[in-house]
């Protein structure tokens, strides 16, 4: 019977290049592609790059386990908000699930030893190997020479001699080798995962201690606008029409409330959370003091959701932008 294995498929090179160099030893391979919230586009990529291998693609998101995995890793935090080492066994325990229902052999991911400093370390490996419970069967392609044998290399079914010796950040083998194959679309691997900049770590570790009940919808929304705090509400506003567009489909239907101003230029304010009198009249006076009102100007602000419908009149000033300032945590 042909081998089977479960390849972890971002749409980046490392995972193109690691998955192609086992189907090429005639192994059948089923893409995971594990969709982050706050990742937005990057998981597009999978779709192509499983289409030049030549492999089915599966799509995961994340479910509401992950934010325990932020809240509290086990194995802590990099330097910003990412608790890598957990986030690598979190994915590898999603793909292990796929292959006992696919009923295949081993898993294989795009890792390079050291090329990350939290997560690809050799004792980070280690980590990962045993926590998720698929220890000798993660099969690193790029790195598989630097590495102890594993089990599909013991029993045969791969030929160590194939893979590679990589180590380190330096890319110049993998691209080198993607113009080898023909590959020439592939994501770029400059930024990683968003947790690891420094502004939005701030923007994500600020939503986790300001709100105890945090959903997935929540950290996608963290991708999107100017972010305010205030008597137990998360208030989200639009800073361009495509943001606008995507908190518009962030919404909860059954319970935030969308303001915007009317006949100008504005906003979408999404207020989640305490609705109360005094946190959906902050959530307007921020939409008034984004909206391309004049400063001189009262302010009719409509509103709309979680059971409720009417306009606020507020007083746009430039006491606003001050106001705006005050309630702001991070944009």
């Amino acid at each position: 019977m042909r081998p089977k294995a479960i390849g972890l498929l971002s749409g980046g090179l490392d995972s193109v290049l690691a998955i192609r160099m086992v189907v090429d030893q005639g192994v059948e391979v089923v893409a995971l592609n594990i969709v982050l919230p706050f990742v937005g586009s990057r998981s597009e990529r999978a779709e192509p790059a499983a289409e030049w291998l030549g492999v089915r693609l599966v799509k995961r998101e994340v479910g509401r386990d992950y934010i325990e995995v932020l809240r509290n890793p086990r194995y802590g935090y990099g330097k910003g908000f990412n608790p890598c080492i957990d986030c690598r066994v979190y994915m590898l325990g999603l793909a292990r699930r796929l292959m006992e229902q696919e009923g295949a052999d081993f898993v294989v991911t795009g890792d390079v030893l050291k090329q990350r400093p939290k997560s690809q370390t050799q004792d980070a490996l280690n980590i990962e190997d045993k926590c998720s419970g698929l220890k000798g069967l993660i099969v690193r392609p790029l790195s598989a020479r630097c590495l102890a044998r594993t089990v599909p290399e013991i029993e045969g079914i791969l030929d160590r001699d194939r893979f590679l010796d990589l180590s380190g950040r330096n890319r110049k083998q993998q691209l080198e080798l993607a113009a080898e194959l023909g590959l020439t679309e592939y994501g770029t691997p400059a930024g990683g995962c968003p947790l690891t900049n420094r502004e939005f770590a701030i923007k994500a570790r600020t939503l986790f201690s300001s709100v105890q009940d945090i959903s997935v919808n929540d950290l996608a929304l963290l991708r999107q606008g100017r972010h305010f705090y205030a008597g137990g509400a998360h208030i989200i506003v639009g800073k361009s029409q495509r943001e606008n567009e995507s908190l518009l489909d962030l919404k909860e239907p059954d319970g935030d409330v969308e303001l915007r101003v009317l006949d100008v230029g504005s906003p979408v304010t999404i207020l989640r959370g305490a609705v109360t009198a005094s946190t959906l009249l902050a959530a307007a006076r921020l939409t008034a003091a984004y909206s391309d009102s004049r400063s001189d100007e009262v302010v009719d602000v409509w509103y709309s959701g979680s059971g409720l419908e009417g306009s606020i009149v507020v007083e746009q000033s430039a006491g606003e932008q001050a106001y705006a300032a005050r309630l702001r945590i991070r944009t």
